[in-house]
């Protein structure tokens, strides 16, 4: 480690807590759309994006112009004190775009977690039920409710006690483990039947591609059937599309790419806002209407910087028809995976939609290695998965060919390299 970071590291380990989970051991300066610089000036190609919040790059100048703009006439009122009209506007271009069946409403918050507790309150207040069911695999947030919906628990629920009642989960459909769209239906079935009755659900929520849990996407037919089943019971389908939404599956909502089933509520937040925390809600309008005013909300709720900056994110995903690039940034990086896959024979699936695309290799341990050789040549890699065997890719859609391509050439040089020292470890 450089000695400015090394420095700085040490202050860190003096003053915060280890809860905090820090990947990078250096320290950052300056960042500019998929490059990051640190303290010594070194650069590092950025392939998490900020875990799925810069679709549109770090510091994408349009974004830093309207958010310069607004700064310069008010940061903060409180929304439900004095209102502003770019929060009016920002949910009308939501509502124009989002996949959900008109007419809609939609509601501005902070954080994907907060998004999400506020849909559970509005499917409860809509329902007047209270069960949820989400998925094994699935994340929801680091809040009590959104932790007991997130279907892993080290290192999100471990040692937090109790989660709060009136959550369970299913089976989310995963071939390479051998698991189906009909186990998944029967593990919902089993619900049903063992743990809440289908008229005490409120909601069915799901990731429509895990994110945390694999980069596992949701077959057509597992949406389907899971409307049908929503429809026959009066439960309410939320799509949550935190990391998913913005271009990063080709569509600017992953659940674009399902037009035969309308969620209820879909929910986002990440690269809504470029690097700002902004977060929402949109549904249907007599289910975003159940609340009683003052039921939704919150202090920084649809902050106006954040909001300046989230309507400048559309504009560039579809200025610069991001949506298309994610789909060709995603082909490229698909091609190459599979060449590895036939190359390695601990590489065990590949997988992915758009740019949103993950590589599965055996154990926990080869794909620590290969981020290792990854960071020591300047290429950021972010792991997933149950078993945290699975390498995701999360760059900005606004990466460089060029630069993309160096990325490519880099993380094959260290599949080779962590290849070659296992061999002589074993010989």
């Amino acid at each position: 480690m450089d000695k400015q970071n090394s420095a700085i590291n040490q202050r860190k380990l003096a003053v915060t807590p280890r809860g905090v989970g820090v990947m990078c051991q250096w320290y950052v300066q300056r960042a500019e759309n998929a490059t990051l610089w640190d303290q010594e000036g070194n650069e590092y190609i950025d392939f998490a994006g900020g875990i799925a919040v810069l679709n549109t790059g770090h510091c994408h100048p349009k974004v830093i112009a309207a958010v310069s703009e607004q700064l310069g006439k008010f940061t903060h009122t409180a929304y439900q004190i004095a209102p502003y009209e770019s929060y009016i506007s920002l949910v009308e271009k939501i509502i124009a775009r989002a996949p959900v069946k008109a007419p809609a409403k939609a509601a501005l918050f902070t954080t994907g977690a907060e998004a999400v507790e506020n849909a559970i309150k509005i499917a409860r207040a809509a329902t007047k039920r209270h069960g949820i069911i989400t998925f094994g695999g699935a994340f929801h947030g680091r809040t009590f409710m959104t932790m007991a919906m997130t279907g892993k628990t080290a290192p999100y629920k471990r040692d937090f006690g109790v989660m709060p009642a009136g959550v369970f989960h299913a089976r989310y459909p995963v071939a390479c483990d051998g698991v189906t769209v009909d186990d998944a239906i029967a593990s919902v079935e089993d619900i049903f039947n063992i743990d809440i009755a289908a008229h005490d659900v409120a909601a069915i929520v799901l990731e429509p591609v895990q994110g945390e849990g694999g980069f596992h996407v949701a077959p057509v037919e597992l949406m389907i059937r899971l409307r049908q089943i929503c429809d026959q019971h009066g439960i309410l389908l939320i799509a949550d599309e935190v990391q998913t939404g913005f271009a990063r599956t080709g569509k600017l909502f992953a659940m674009d790419h399902h037009p035969n089933v309308k969620a209820d509520l879909i929910t986002m937040a990440k690269s809504l806002g470029g690097g700002f925390p902004i977060s929402g809600v949109v549904g249907r309008a007599e289910i975003m209407d159940a609340p009683n005013p003052g039921g939704l909300g919150g202090t920084y709720a649809g902050n106006p910087l954040a909001v300046a900056a989230a309507h400048a994110v559309i504009d560039v995903i579809e200025e610069e028809q991001l949506c298309e690039r994610a789909v060709k940034l995603g082909t490229e990086l698909l091609g190459t995976l599979r060449d590895l896959k036939q190359q390695y024979e601990f590489v065990q699936d590949v997988r992915g939609l758009g740019s949103m695309v993950a590589i599965q290799l055996e154990t926990a341990e080869q794909v620590k290695a290969i981020q290792d050789v990854a960071m020591r040549q300047n290429l950021i890699l972010l792991s997933c998965g149950r078993k945290a065997n699975v390498i995701r890719f999360l760059y900005p859609l606004t990466i460089p060919d060029a630069q993309f391509k160096t990325a490519l050439n880099i993380l094959k040089a260290c599949f080779a390299e962590v290849t070659t020292k296992t061999m002589d470890m074993t010989t």
